[in-house]
């Protein structure tokens, strides 16, 4: 069993998005000791935006990060909102595993996922509350945008969010509780 483990904030120790992300894998690696964990600091080592020349369907040097992610059973990402949606260094890495007759093609009744069976589980950190409902719901452009783009090629992520974060140091340390709360159940 392979797992990838992605993170893409910009605060490294700072960060809640690699807070939960680490909790995360550590509770699947308490719960299969043997699972082979590669780890990736999208900010500290980022791909480069998408060119032509890095195309993975155009180039084969281009498609490590296909292969990494192809090759993976769990995915584990940390997605932070920034700007409302997710961080550049994120996008350029899903730029790489989006990739027609690989991980999605088209039929003649439209697109069909190709990489079902894995497992995609998200770690979202959020300033704001932008759930449904709120006056900022229609500003969340990360969780439907990661469940657009993964569904697209098949997969059904799991969330686990940590929302309110920038609204001061209780409702970050109660939001952040809550998480981590929902990691401790996640099944295996």
């Amino acid at each position: 069993m392979k797992l990838l483990h992605l993170d893409s904030s910009i605060l490294g120790e700072g960060s809640v998005s690699r807070q939960i992300t680490a909790s995360i894998v550590e509770q699947i690696r308490k719960s299969d000791p043997s699972i082979e964990i590669v780890s990736r600091d999208l900010a500290a080592d980022p791909i480069p935006h998408l060119t032509l020349a890095s195309l993975p369907a155009a180039n084969p040097d281009a498609r490590a990060d296909l292969a990494q992610f192809l090759a993976s059973d769990i995915v584990v990402i940390g997605a932070p909102m920034y700007n409302f949606t997710l961080p550049s260094q994120l996008k350029a890495w899903i730029d790489r595993i989006l990739v027609a007759g690989e991980t999605f093609h088209y039929t003649e009744t439209g697109p069909a996922g190709l990489a079902g069976g894995k497992r995609v589980i998200v770690a979202i950190s959020r300033g704001g509350h932008y759930g449904p409902g709120t006056p900022a719901e229609s500003l969340e452009h990360l969780e439907t945008y990661l469940r657009g783009v993964f569904g697209f090629i098949g997969i059904t992520p799991e969330f686990i969010a940590a929302d309110g974060i920038a609204l001061g140091a209780d409702a970050r340390s109660a939001s952040i509780e809550q998480a981590l709360g929902t990691v401790s159940s996640l099944a295996a």
